[in-house]
């Protein structure tokens, strides 16, 4: 028997999700932006939510929270770097998450 930990096993990769917090100005064009980065990867997100908060006199800001299963670390990286490319986009926080 493997003493190897279920998690780091090659297997284990399509239980795990990255968790992508974005940012941005509140822009009709920033949402298809961020998926677009996701679906030329030929992947589909678990999970999208959007919200936009009104900053008293600054203008509104979009906060969206993306979760991508079966992506590697390095690819995390990846899709986070583009995202922050987008003009609009002011920060992009990352996370994983396992499943169980």
């Amino acid at each position: 028997m493997s003493t190897q930990s279920f998690f780091s096993s090659p297997s284990a990769l399509a239980d795990e999700t990255a968790c992508f917090s974005v940012q941005a100005e509140s822009d009709p064009g920033v949402l298809p932006r961020l998926l677009e980065v996701i679906a030329k990867r030929g992947l589909t997100p678990s999970r999208v939510h959007a919200t936009t908060l009104s900053t008293g006199a600054n203008s509104p800001r979009l906060t969206i929270d993306l979760q991508v299963g079966g992506v590697d670390k390095d690819l995390q990286d990846v899709m986070a770097a583009t995202r922050g490319q987008i003009h609009e986009v002011d920060r992009v926080l990352t996370a994983r998450k396992a499943g169980l």
